[in-house]
């Protein structure tokens, strides 16, 4: 196979896939002090510019408690129906206008009713937010895709609730359900109930794991819960003795196997610990030993990061080319929560031909 180097502006152009990424993570920071201000929320700075900043200042300070008040300012302007409105419609516009051609956007509703509306208000008003966006999206000639992820919070005890709502909507926009929150000290398996009732009603669903907590998290998500994707699973590379030489223990066999997808998201990695840089994140062998992994965002304003962003820095710094860039976007397609005939059709009549028009030489072997 070929290696063709890549630029920012080639890869700006591609088609691109995301699977891991947090509505309350990726506002426009305008908007945060428009709505912060209409709702009485104190910021750090009403300056669009310096809360940007001050976003990523704070997620790469290595300090736990300032890495969660971010999410703090940018939950407490969306509690009230024209906040969510605003806010999934904008997520969508700026998936759109960064090239991305499926996304898969997680929340969880728990945390958005502050405000009085009830967790299946929440669902509502922002799948028609999302719905709103993808529309204006379409007629601007960047048409997008979203499917929804509902989250349980692991340390409270709403996440049946949660689950039970991704039920109700699954004709609605809802493709899924994740378990998210702290992973040390809360296991997955706390809520194997929620993850059995989504079994019993066919519902996907995807779990944190091997990111702050190690290899037993992985191994719970995947054997005990039933994930058919691991959030992050950068710590999957503890059950491989060998990197370099691809020696896999059995848990990364399985998961490697069976194309359990890894929803990795480099640069929140490198910003919570679990990586130490781009260049050495396990993304990269993890990519060579055949696993179906993925790149992500996570949270676009905290991190100070895009699909684009990512991508280039894989690119510059871990020496990506274009084929690997296919190959990711093509794992994230084929794992995506949407049914066989769609994930064909999206790769078939999206992907490929927008990767032919941007490299016309690209293989598609």
């Amino acid at each position: 196979m070929s290696s063709t180097r890549i630029d920012a502006d080639t890869i700006r152009r591609l088609p691109k896939a995301v699977l891991h990424d947090h509505l309350d993570g990726g506002l426009r920071p305008a908007t945060v002090v428009e709505l912060a201000e209409s709702v009485g929320h104190s910021l750090p700075t009403t300056d669009p510019d310096e809360l940007a900043a001050w976003y990523v200042e704070a997620a790469d300070s290595g300090d736990l408690v300032r890495y969660i008040a971010t999410f703090e300012h940018t939950l407490a302007v969306m509690q009230t129906r024209e906040g969510l409105l605003r806010t999934a419609e904008e997520y969508v516009l700026d998936l759109a206008a960064d090239g991305v051609v499926y996304g898969e956007v997680r929340y969880a509703p728990e945390l958005n009713t502050r405000g009085g509306l009830t967790m299946a208000e929440v669902v509502e008003t922002v799948q028609e937010g999302l719905a709103a966006g993808m529309a204006k999206a379409a007629a601007a000639g960047t048409p997008v895709r979203v499917g929804t992820l509902l989250c349980g919070m692991r340390m409270f005890d709403r996440v049946r609730e949660a689950a039970d709502l991704a039920v109700a909507f699954r004709d609605a926009g809802v493709v899924g359900f994740d378990i998210a929150g702290a992973e040390d000290g809360f296991p997955a398996a706390d809520h194997l109930a929620a993850f059995e009732h989504l079994r019993r009603e066919s519902v996907p669903f995807t779990v944190h794991a091997g990111e702050a907590h190690g290899l037993p998290s992985i191994h719970q998500a995947v054997q005990v819960c039933g994930a058919q994707r691991i959030g992050h699973g950068v710590r999957i590379t503890e059950d491989i003795p060998d990197l370099a030489g691809g020696k896999l223990g059995p848990l990364a066999s399985w998961v490697r196997d069976r194309r359990i997808a890894l929803e990795m998201c480099p640069t929140s990695n490198l910003q919570t610990g679990a990586a130490a840089s781009i260049a050495e994140h396990p993304i990269t062998p993890l990519k060579d030993l055949g696993f179906r992994v993925t790149v992500n965002t996570d949270n676009r304003l905290v991190s100070g990061t895009t699909m684009t962003r990512e991508m280039t820095l894989l690119a510059e710094q871990a020496g990506w080319t274009a084929e690997d860039l296919r190959t990711v976007t093509l794992n994230a397609v084929k794992s995506a929560f949407l049914p066989y005939d769609e994930r064909v059709a999206l790769i078939r009549d999206v992907v490929l031909p927008g990767y032919d028009a941007v490299l016309p030489s690209s293989p598609r072997a």
